[in-house]
């Protein structure tokens, strides 16, 4: 049975503060940032919506993923996520 990983990207709000990372777990993962049991940016700034989410069955290429989606421009994370969740819901409840 192979393990699957998530790339995804929370927000503080629509337009707000963006921030990309990945994980095994999502639901564990947004769960913490949403509840700021992580010392960190999103503690920080209020980073708690998970807007936008792509799956993987290699750690390698999630990795890989994450890296470049971080070099993105602004602009380029904002169309990812429109695309994907135009009305910037919040996707936790959905998993």
């Amino acid at each position: 049975m192979s393990k699957t990983y998530f790339v995804y990207i929370m927000a503080s709000q629509r337009n707000g503060t963006l921030y990309i990372g990945v994980t095994s777990d999502l639901i564990r993962r947004s769960w913490e940032h949403r509840e700021g049991l992580i010392p960190g940016f999103t503690k920080k700034y209020g980073v708690k919506t998970l807007v936008y989410y792509e799956i993987f069955d290699d750690i390698h290429a999630a990795i890989h993923r994450e890296t470049r989606m971080k070099k993105f421009t602004r602009a380029r994370k904002l169309e990812l996520i429109g695309a994907m969740n135009p009305q910037w819901h919040d996707l936790a409840p959905s998993l």
